[in-house]
């Protein structure tokens, strides 16, 4: 069975507070669904939650804590699906991934969906939302088992990064001219290894996902996003996946359509 953790991480801005509250909100939808689209149903009663009660305030305990219980989820789940929260999160929870598979002597593979890189230079003793890849990357994930999906927002300095450490990418050009490609491109990149899926929704254009910090014109499709997760739940070393980035409070403008597809994805994943 699934494991699903709710971890309402936020680094502390005020734009981010909404995604503190967004696990719930998500699973409010998905209460919803009684059954996919890939026709399997699902029993909400059933599902195996559970949250990492977090105190913002404290970012270095935040980030003390996620490690902490991530480790022992890592050691007693076989598929874990964490509900941010924003994306200094995944920070914390691949960190303890990656020593995970260190000890369980795996390889450990990475995918990531966003719109933005996340490798800026680390400014506090944490790590943040813009941060936490690079800062993965510089705690030694394997760089040839990384690879971006969807992005399209650089800064100068994490263009220059991602070249120096040959980071793979997939680009919005490339799944729109042949999705079919793209999701079979990744379920091979993930073959022999486990793996970790990290989905910022703002990876989707702003008219399917307006509530994310960065949300932007230009991105994936909500279909496209549907089908490839459809696609990757299929890989059988899939380990754990994260949503986040979604403000719940800002989403309550849009009809919740940001958290929609949030819950939507998460139905075909389970």
């Amino acid at each position: 069975m699934v494991f699903i953790v709710k971890v309402p991480g936020v680094n502390n801005s005020e734009s981010d507070l909404g995604c503190a509250k967004a696990g719930n909100e998500i699973l409010k939808y998905l209460k919803k669904i009684s059954v996919n689209e890939q026709k399997k149903p699902i029993n909400f009663e059933l599902l195996d939650l559970e949250e990492i009660h977090l105190d913002n305030s404290d970012l270095e305990l935040t980030n003390k804590l996620i490690y902490e219980n991530a480790l022992k989820i890592f050691e007693t789940k076989l598929k874990t699906i964490f509900l941010g929260g924003d994306h200094s999160i995944s920070y914390s929870l691949t960190k303890v991934f990656l020593e995970y598979c260190s000890q369980q002597k795996k390889i450990p593979c990475l995918i990531v969906f966003d719109s933005c890189p996340n490798c800026k230079s680390k400014r506090k003793n944490f790590s943040t939302n813009e941060e936490w890849l690079g800062e993965i990357i510089k705690q030694s994930f394997p760089t040839e088992n990384i690879i971006l999906v969807g992005i399209r927002n650089y800064s100068l300095e994490e263009l220059k990064f991602l070249s120096e450490k040959k980071i793979k990418q997939i680009n919005i050009n490339s799944i729109e001219e042949d999705i079919d490609n793209i999701a079979d491109t990744l379920m091979e990149f993930c073959n022999g290894k486990e793996t970790y899926v990290s989905l910022d929704l703002s990876v989707a254009d702003e008219i399917f996902a307006p509530s994310c910090f960065f949300s932007d014109s230009g991105g994936m499709t909500s279909r496209q996003l549907i089908y490839i997760f459809q696609r990757l739940s299929k890989i059988k070393t899939l380990r754990a996946m994260d949503i986040v980035e979604i403000n719940s409070e800002k989403d309550k403008k849009f009809n919740d359509i940001t958290l929609k597809l949030g819950a939507k994805i998460l139905s075909e994943v389970l």
